[in-house]
């Protein structure tokens, strides 16, 4: 069965999610669970715009999970909405980035909004897990209602917070305010009753702030296989004299994005008919724009905003290439970027800056690789790239090698038995506890 869409997930205008068939892959839907439950899922975030927080209630749903979503409110959205046949509520806030203050005020009123209404929800419905994707991490006890009166709750630590805040607001991590979020932190994982994170390296790091390792097991946020599939979108006709990178998600300093933009002056004269098409929305496209003015690319550079899915996946299949230029920090020496396994699932070689958690999971066989921040050896890897087709057929090959058993319908079962043990109340039992040693996503 096709995508049958009334309003894009990561499209242009309102995103109301009132009918929303989520492409399905034949033979993709995995076993119905053996535990059904009713699941609440809460994201500080836009919904069904945010693809790791679809995925995961697409695969609730499929496992015949009867689900709930608390989310933030974009722009004229409505606060009640269904996707598929979740139910789905909307507080009316909208996420803003911006000074540490914030970001406070911002957690602060999501934090009681969320509590209020997964507590209301839960007298009601009486939810058997409620899982809670951060950031921030204090949104944990947002589940406190539903927890004393039975739930149990699913922490997803998408971002080891004391690093974030670190790096964004350029403060020490010894500092107080540091200090303050790596308690909350530990005090999260706490309270919920099981934990999943991205990647070993996150899973280590936390257990070295005193997180029990049986507690805590790693899901790699690789691509939806039903969304991101080559099958899908076939390679229009392609311009063999032009070289087209692409870029897509949101668009800030650390994303990296600055330094394709200069890596384009080096090459436009050995490379003219280079492009760069850029999908996304964020604070630092102004920025970008104005860079790709100052140096003389901006003929070379398309900034296409926020498109469908189906336009993203199309844009992806049409790319020679696509570049993720994470600037390094000891943030993103942690993390994986989604977006790279965007061009893994299509198949596309993907220039990505190095980060040791990219370079434990990722042999240079398998990326193509530049020193973070470096428009010099970015431009080294477009070039090397370009002039050897053959290299770029294996990176695509070894990639996919690499990423077979974190392709998410092997993620997707895994996470399901989580689920599943929280669902039967077997979160003490010693065969759940070793659900934490027992991820398959170690490098």
């Amino acid at each position: 069965m096709g995508a049958r869409v009334s309003v894009g997930g990561i499209g242009k205008g309102t995103v109301s999610a009132l009918e929303w068939d989520a492409p399905v892959m034949e033979g993709s839907q995995p076993a119905p669970s053996r535990a059904v439950g009713r699941v609440c899922v809460v994201r500080s975030l836009y919904f069904p715009r945010d693809p790791k927080s679809r995925r995961e209630v697409d695969a609730l749903i499929d496992a015949g999970h009867d689900v709930d979503v608390v989310c933030l409110r974009r722009g004229n959205e409505p606060l009640r909405a269904r996707y598929r046949r979740a139910r789905v509520w909307r507080l009316p806030l909208e996420h803003r980035r911006g000074s540490l203050t914030r970001y406070l005020i911002e957690y602060t009123v999501v934090l009681l909004l969320a509590t209020i209404l997964i507590g209301v929800l839960h007298l009601r419905r009486r939810f058997d897990v409620v899982q809670i994707n951060t950031p921030p991490d204090v949104l944990a006890f947002s589940a406190i209602v539903a927890r004393v009166f039975g739930a149990r709750v699913l922490l997803q630590l998408q971002e080891p917070t004391p690093e974030f805040f670190a790096t964004k607001f350029k403060a020490s991590e010894r500092s107080r305010m540091v200090g303050l979020v790596a308690w909350m932190e530990q005090a999260s994982i706490r309270f919920a009753d099981f934990v999943i994170t991205c990647t070993e390296h996150m899973r280590q790091t936390f257990v070295g702030r005193g997180a029990p390792p049986w507690k805590i097991a790693v899901v790699v946020p690789t691509s939806n296989e039903n969304e991101f599939n080559p099958g899908t979108a076939r390679r229009r006709s392609h311009d063999s004299g032009r070289f087209t990178l692409v870029s897509h998600g949101s668009i800030e300093e650390r994303y990296g994005l600055d330094t394709v933009i200069r890596a384009l002056r080096h090459l436009r004269d050995e490379m003219p008919d280079i492009r760069l098409q850029i999908y996304g929305e964020g604070t630092y496209t102004a920025t970008l724009e104005r860079l790709s003015r100052d140096l003389g690319v901006k003929d070379l550079v398309s900034f296409h905003g926020w498109v469908s899915v189906e336009e993203l996946v199309q844009a992806i299949a049409d790319a020679d290439a696509g570049v993720v230029a994470m600037k390094r920090d000891p943030f993103r020496d942690l993390t994986h970027c989604l977006k790279m396994y965007d061009f893994i699932s299509m198949r596309r070689p993907a220039i990505v800056s190095r980060t040791r958690s990219v370079d434990d999971y990722f042999g240079d066989d398998a990326l193509q690789k530049f020193n973070p921040g470096d428009e010099h050896d970015l431009a080294r890897a477009i070039r090397d790239l370009r002039a050897d087709p053959i290299r770029a057929d294996h990176l695509v090959e070894n990639a996919a090698k690499a990423t077979e058993r974190l392709r998410w319908a092997h993620q997707r079962n895994f996470y399901l038995r989580v689920v599943d043990g929280l669902v039967a109340g077997r979160s003490d039992s010693p065969a759940f506890r070793s659900l934490g040693e027992a991820s398959e996503s170690a490098p």
